[in-house]
């Protein structure tokens, strides 16, 4: 669907609620309503006022109050704004309510965080991982959000799957996510077969995380030419990219690059997004990329690990990676085995990342236990001369070989182990 946002562009005043009672992630804070501002940006709108509110909870009704609502709806006036956007998650009825006080669109940052990725997909899986996240984040709100879904194809938070009657047609709603479920899982499948194929041919995955912003596709695009847009705003890529990267002369890798993370990301977006985001799980290393001009950096490093402990498989190393580094001193960077200062733009420190890698990945290496037919005899001396061999016996089964290799022998001898040390 066509954008309207570049002939008439939408007038919002952002709202956050500080509530006693919420977990840290729930929070609205000066520097989330910050990055609420940058995705309202992103999404193709203007700021034009901020409101804090803080509550020892959250109004059942208004959620910040109707004191408070009533001011919102004030400085709407004020500004001739044509939409209210919360930092927080709002519910059906919490959006009718305050869409009857101050008289304009309501929205919460899961809808807005949507809406840009609605923009962003390009490719047909991408499209249908947002389109899934969608029609989740909209099926339990249905009764609630009357203007937002009167206004269905013009302005933030309407692209995407408003042509079909949301507000009556529940049962086809929850068909279309099945369907998109089943399409998904198709997806997933022929990843599956990729990654089989790439693990057949014993090639380490590395796997770009970071962030929304940070550098990440910049980065790929240093290391490999991949030639993805890469702008100065959120969620600029959405679809994922992969290329094989030589590390090495003796070292060839898969670098994927996958969508940003960001605060309080939707849950329905990292559901919707696990056919992207579960090659985090089978990666064989990590690269962190973290943008060191960034004024909040450890909050959002903290969120990535956080995202990181839930997505990938556990003990998959991880490397830091400090982008940017051209905007800093050094000694705003920390120093550490697992850390390296880089900078994707001006391609500082990327001898340095690739040693890091090669380093890392060697780390990762099995004990294993392998019995080889006998026919394939020249692949012990392969072992002797590539990995370490502990023991090798030879048996009526095969040739028994006990060794610790590295991530590309073990891709070639895994279908011949019998036992993991």
């Amino acid at each position: 669907m066509e954008s309207t946002f570049e002939k008439v562009q939408e007038r919002a005043v952002l709202v956050g609620l500080n509530a006693d009672c919420f977990r840290h992630d729930q929070i609205a804070t000066d520097e989330t309503l910050d990055e609420l501002e940058a995705l309202l940006e992103t999404a193709g709108g203007f700021c034009t006022g901020k409101i804090l509110q803080n509550r020892h909870a959250p109004d059942p009704h208004s959620f910040i109050g109707e004191g408070k609502a009533l001011e919102v709806k004030m400085l709407v006036e004020a500004t001739a704004s044509t939409m209210v956007v919360f930092d927080n998650e709002l519910s059906a009825g919490n959006i009718r309510a305050l869409e009857e006080i101050v008289g304009v669109t309501v929205l919460d940052r899961s809808a807005l965080i949507l809406d840009i990725f609605a923009q962003r997909a390009k490719t047909r899986e991408g499209r249908l991982q947002v389109e899934l996240a969608q029609y989740k984040y909209l099926l339990p709100r249905l009764s609630g959000m009357g203007k937002s879904l009167s206004r269905q194809g013009g302005g933030i938070g309407t692209r995407g799957p408003g042509e079909t009657k949301l507000e009556s047609d529940r049962r086809h709603i929850r068909e279309r996510i099945a369907r998109l479920q089943q399409e998904l899982e198709q997806v997933r499948q022929v990843r599956g077969v990729q990654r089989e194929r790439r693990m057949k041919n014993s090639v380490p995955v590395v796997a770009i995380v970071g962030y929304t912003n940070a550098g990440k596709s910049t980065l790929l695009n240093k290391l490999t030419g991949a030639g993805i847009p890469a702008n100065n705003r959120l969620f600029d890529t959405l679809d994922t990219t992969s290329r094989q990267l030589e590390v090495s002369d003796n070292l060839n890798v898969i670098l994927t690059d996958t969508v940003g993370f960001i605060a309080k990301l939707p849950h329905h977006l990292v559901d919707a997004f696990r056919a992207t985001l579960e090659e985090l799980e089978y990666a064989d290393l990590l690269l962190h990329v973290i943008d060191a001009s960034d004024e909040n950096r450890e909050e959002h490093i903290a969120v990535v690990d956080k995202l990181i402990s839930q997505l990938a498989a556990p003990g998959t190393p991880v490397l830091q990676c400090y982008n940017k580094a051209d905007l800093v001193e050094k000694t705003d960077i920390p120093i550490g085995e697992d850390v390296v200062r880089i900078s994707a733009a001006t391609g500082e420190g990327m001898e340095d990342l690739l040693k890091a890698i090669e380093k890392a990945l060697g780390h990762s290496r099995h004990h294993i236990i392998v019995r080889l037919p006998y026919s394939m005899g020249g692949m012990v001396e392969t072992l002797h001369s590539g990995a370490q061999v502990l023991n090798v016996e030879y048996t009526a089964e095969g040739i028994e070989v006990e060794t610790i290799v590295d991530p590309i022998l073990y891709g070639k001898v895994r279908e011949f182990i019998v036992k993991e040390c």
